[in-house]
């Protein structure tokens, strides 16, 4: 079960987070133009399109994993994408930083089972959301890679990018038949609110560094994890 250090206002805690539903929302950009260049993006590598947007992908709960130093994939094809994390607790919303790893060679096929296949590694700290909501859009995401031996900037932007969770949380709560007023998510939920744009297309490597910077309040949640490759036999 992941354990999370929760930072907010009234002190820290460490809490065991058990994951009930795990969610990833897709094509999920404010700006349909940026929308349309990461479906421009996908569909070079062989994607379909997706039928709407956003598109939520509900995957096995325990790959969430908390804090790790490595995760294991298949074969060469896989690849990172930074996001801001929203975990529903007994409390309230929290605010994470996480990874939605996925398998590129099989989202030709299948985006769903593509992400189904990797583990979703998160940063070990979250942030309570009533402590972002107000200045959610000025929240910066980045992702670095190990390429050619260099640490190269892989995404940045400001979440202003993306759609809100509160829009996100209300389009889910109706896909999924949830009609009452409450704008969170079931305890145990959590969901992953999208990704930005790779500068210079997607590739994969065997280091993603992620960051979610918060200027207002002037710290940063930060997390590196190894990508290890097990072979592909037959």
């Amino acid at each position: 079960m992941p354990i999370f250090e929760r930072q907010s206002q009234s002190g820290d805690l460490l809490i065991s987070f058990e994951t009930t539903d795990l969610v990833m929302a897709g094509w999920a950009g404010r700006d349909m133009a940026a929308v349309r260049h990461h479906i421009e993006e996908l569909e070079a590598i062989g994607v379909t399109p997706p039928s709407k947007t956003p598109l939520f992908y509900r995957v096995d709960p325990a790959l969430l994993v908390a804090n790790p130093e490595q995760i294991r994939v298949v074969g060469e094809a896989t690849s990172g994408e930074v996001e801001a994390v929203i975990l529903a607790m007994a409390d309230g919303l929290w605010v994470g930083l996480g990874s939605d790893h996925t398998d590129r060679a099989l989202e030709s096929t299948s985006v769903q089972l593509a992400k189904q296949l990797c583990r979703k590694p998160m940063a070990g700290t979250v942030w309570s959301y009533s402590d972002v909501r107000a200045h959610w859009d000025e929240l910066i995401l980045r992702s670095y890679i190990i390429e050619n031996g260099e640490r190269v900037l892989y995404q940045e932007g400001a979440l202003a990018n993306l759609q809100h969770p509160d829009d996100l949380m209300t389009a889910y709560r109706s896909e999924r038949g949830f009609f009452d007023s409450d704008l969170s998510l079931p305890e145990g939920s959590a969901l992953f609110c999208g990704t930005l744009p790779a500068i210079g297309g997607i590739r994969s490597s065997t280091n993603f560094e992620m960051e979610l910077e918060d200027p207002v309040s002037n710290r940063s949640l930060r997390h590196q994890v190894l990508i290890e490759t097990l072979p592909e036999v037959s």
